[in-house]
C-alpha cells in the first residue's frame, strides 16, 4: 500500500454533524487536505494533547498509553488504510519483538499517535478519494504566510497559549475555556 504522511492541521466544529468536530490532516510534503469527522470526546483527547493541557485525571487516551508503557511497547505509526461506504478505518501499529497491526478508528489512533509522538499515514487511494486541494493554495499564499501580519498573529497565539496555561495552573476552567475558544477562532476563523 502506498502511504502519504500528514500532520494534523487543525480541528474545527462541524456545523452540519451535530456537535461532531473536522479533524483537518495535511499532506506533509504536499499540498492536499483530508477531512475526517470525529466525536466530541476524541476531538478533545487530541486537542488538549497538542496543546500540551493535562487533565488532573487520566482520560482513556492517557490511560491506554500508560497501559502500552507498562507492557513494554509503544505505537510505532498509525495509517488511515481505507475509506469504505464514507467511513474511515485506520491501524495502529505496535513496536515490539513482533509487530503488531490493530485494528481502530481513525480518531483513536490519532489521539495515541500524538501522545506517542508517532507519525500519521494516509493511504495514498483515500487521500486520492477523500482529500482536496485548499482554494488560493498557491506560490502566493505560501509567500504571504511569512508577511508580518501572520507573524504577529503567531504572536498573540503564543501569548494566549501561556494565559491559558495560568489559567488552568489557577484553576479558573471558565477562563481557560473562553482563551481556548478564542485561540480557535484565531485558528480556524470559527
Amino acid at each position: 500500500m502506498n502511504r502519504v504522511q500528514v500532520d494534523i492541521l487543525g480541528l474545527s466544529t462541524s456545523s452540519s454533524s451535530g456537535g461532531a468536530y473536522a479533524l483537518i490532516l495535511k499532506e506533509v510534503n504536499g499540498r492536499r487536505r483530508l477531512p475526517i469527522i470525529i466525536g466530541a470526546f476524541e476531538a478533545q483527547a487530541i486537542a488538549l494533547e497538542i496543546e500540551g493541557i493535562k487533565p488532573p485525571r487520566p482520560m482513556t487516551h492517557d490511560l491506554l498509553k500508560s497501559v502500552i508503557d507498562t507492557l513494554g511497547v509503544s505505537v510505532a505509526e498509525i495509517t488511515i488504510t481505507e475509506l469504505r461506504e464514507g467511513t474511515f478505518y485506520a491501524s495502529i501499529s505496535i513496536n515490539d519483538t513482533v509487530h503488531q497491526e490493530i485494528d481502530s478508528r481513525p480518531s483513536d489512533a490519532i489521539a495515541l499517535a500524538v501522545r506517542f509522538g508517532a507519525p500519521i499515514y494516509v493511504a495514498d487511494a483515500v487521500l486520492q478519494e477523500a482529500g482536496f486541494l485548499p482554494e488560493g493554495d498557491d506560490a502566493s499564499t505560501e509567500v504571504s504566510e511569512s508577511h508580518p501580519i501572520v507573524q504577529s498573529k503567531e504572536g498573540k497565539l503564543s501569548s494566549l497559549q501561556e494565559k491559558l496555561q495560568l489559567a488552568i495552573g489557577k484553576e479558573d476552567y471558565e477562563e481557560a475555556a473562553r482563551i481556548r475558544d478564542e485561540i480557535r477562532r484565531l485558528q480556524f476563523g470559527d
